[in-house]
């Protein structure tokens, strides 16, 4: 068997891996590193070998000489452009995801966990279910990359990437934890006259995302066999991607669907099928509590992680959601023991919402 090798994270801390492992979340820091194999550095050493050689190469000597007036006018002409190199294969493919997690540091408004519930999801994806690291779009507070700061425009144009070129078989995820809210709404497609909204790092000048929106931009490209799953870890974030149906759980596991279809505008996919699981309903607000992990983190994105990893394989949306409300449940008694914390820090429980109408009980969930 062959032994363990040590990386090292970037802050510094060592670990041990599997020869098999890919990558691999630091628990100090909880950045995530991506392990290459011998075969990959070899592989890179000998691109870099040739590219030397090509370098050191003679220059060869034209092998025709030309009359001394073309000679003039090659020389006149503007040179060639240079040729393009054959592009690489695109790193995203049948699995991407974008996570949004904003915490609006510095604000009177600011929240603790949306940035660890956005790592968290990484983790779950690339160690649990299969996605490589490079597919995944991070936006927080913490990335260098101005591009990966979580404002609107960043926020649209991460959406837009996500759903791009979408083909049969493409498993997306969006996931964004942070503000949600309601505003009114102006073209009449909602029921209660209410929109719901994402509110990005730079919402106080630029504005929120509407539901509205985030359906035209991530539901309707959706084609046949593609399907998209998104995680909104916010208030007022029931219908947030103004999908037409709405599941109703009850305690005891029965469901019914309400049909919220607008005769507006359509809301549904081009084909494929989107699914949502919200921390509440639209008009409900969603908790962070310290109950599962002893930290402010969000009860809806650790109660789906904690859901999919101990249902067993191929579960279930019903299970699923039955699991979630279930440790959402155990959350609220144990808050309600502790004078610290009040009923709203956990006090909604999770909705699904879907493209179609389905059997919650008879579909798998696969990410």
């Amino acid at each position: 068997m062959a032994s363990r090798r040590e990386v090292r994270c970037r802050c510094g801390r060592r670990m041990l891996v599997q020869p098999d492992v890919r990558a691999i979340q630091c628990p100090t820091c909880h950045n995530v590193t991506q392990v290459y194999s011998l075969v990959d550095v070899a592989r890179g050493a000998q691109r870099i070998i040739n590219g030397f050689q090509q370098l050191l190469r003679p220059h060869q000597p034209p092998q025709h000489q030309h009359h001394p007036q073309q000679q003039q006018q090659m020389m006149a002409q503007p040179p060639p452009p240079p040729r393009l190199l054959e592009p690489l294969p695109s790193p995203f493919g049948k699995k991407r995801a974008v996570l949004c997690g904003v915490n609006y540091k510095g604000k009177s408004y600011s929240l603790e966990g949306c940035i660890s519930d956005a790592k968290s999801m990484r983790c779950f994806l690339v160690q649990k279910m299969g996605f490589p690291i490079d597919s995944i779009l991070m936006l927080t507070e913490d990335e260098t990359s101005p591009q990966r700061i979580p404002t609107k425009r960043n926020i649209r144009k991460a959406m837009r990437w996500l759903v791009e070129g979408n083909r049969a078989r493409d498993s997306l995820v969006f996931h964004f934890s942070g503000h949600g809210s309601q505003q009114k709404d102006y073209n009449g497609d909602e029921i209660d006259g209410q929109d719901e909204t994402l509110a990005p790092l730079d919402h106080e000048t630029e504005g929120k995302i509407i539901d509205d929106e985030i359906n035209r931009i991530l539901v309707r490209p959706l084609v046949h066999g593609a399907k998209l799953h998104a995680v909104i870890d916010a208030c007022n974030s029931g219908t947030v991607l103004d999908l037409p149906f709405i599941c109703r759980m009850e305690r005891n596991g029965s469901y019914e669907w309400e049909d919220h279809r607008s005769v507006r505008a359509y809301k549904g996919t081009d084909g494929g099928a989107a699914f949502c699981f919200s921390a509440c309903d639209d008009d409900e607000t969603s908790g962070y509590t310290p109950v599962f992990t002893g930290k402010n983190t969000g009860a809806m994105t650790y109660s789906f992680i904690k859901a999919v990893k101990t249902a067993g394989p191929s579960p279930t949306y019903g299970h699923l959601l039955n699991l979630m409300c279930s440790a959402i449940r155990e959350a609220q008694s144990r808050l309600a023991l502790n004078e610290d914390y009040t009923s709203s820090d956990a006090s909604a429980e999770p909705l699904l919402t879907s493209s179609e109408e389905f059997d919650v009980y008879a579909t798998k969930f696969i990410l």
